[in-house]
């Protein structure tokens, strides 16, 4: 386990906004900050559809893909599937202070609420609960039923921080890139994650 940079846990699952974390992790990943990517069997489908990637079915071939994407170095990345129960994330005795799902289905929210653990994003979010640790959800539903936002509340009664994909429009927009960055900043500045994505309120 490396000590000598920021570590962030991303989870990908197969809620609509796969650009959300292609972004966040093009980002995170610019900042030499090494990332614990799991990736759901829905979410592979879901980076087909909208973001034309490809992803193997081998956590060891999507550490492949992911560096070749974006050009960074291999240690950056460490990829997990969804039963390597043998995962430091599986454990609270790993370093990784944050853990971010984005986009994360219902389905996701619902287990993670529960405490279910049935698979690693499960297991490694309900580490993060236990051990107090920062845990960012970003939900992408519309809309929500109550049982959605009796188990956001669920979460939040716990300290998980909720973070829905709503984007702002007093700056104006003009590209979809700029609706995404606004989401980014949001997910960055819960991390405590510096970044330079759009002014603040107020600055120029």
């Amino acid at each position: 386990m490396k000590t000598n940079n920021q570590q962030i846990a991303l989870a990908l699952t197969g809620a609509s906004g796969a650009v959300y974390s292609q972004r966040l992790l093009q980002v995170l990943l610019s900042q030499n900050i090494t990332v614990h990517v799991m990736v759901s069997a829905a979410a592979r489908i879901l980076c087909s559809d909208e973001l034309g990637w490809t992803l193997p079915g081998r956590a060891s071939d999507v550490h492949k893909f992911l560096v070749n994407e974006y050009q960074c170095d291999p240690d950056l990345i460490e990829v997990y599937g969804e039963q390597q129960w043998h995962s430091p994330l599986a454990s609270g005795s790993h370093q990784v202070k944050t853990m971010i799902v984005c986009p994360c289905t219902m389905g996701t929210l619902s287990s993670i609420a529960c405490g279910s653990s049935d698979n690693l994003i499960n297991r490694a979010a309900d580490v993060m609960i236990k051990e107090n640790r920062q845990l960012i959800v970003v939900p992408r539903e519309a809309p929500f039923s109550a049982i959605h936002l009796e188990n956001m509340l669920k979460l939040a009664r716990l300290g998980v921080c909720i973070l829905p994909p709503n984007p702002g429009f007093y700056f104006r927009p003009t590209e979809l890139a700029h609706i995404v960055d606004f989401v980014v900043a949001k997910i960055l500045d819960q991390a405590g994650i510096e970044h330079t994505l759009q002014p603040r309120w107020g600055e120029e």
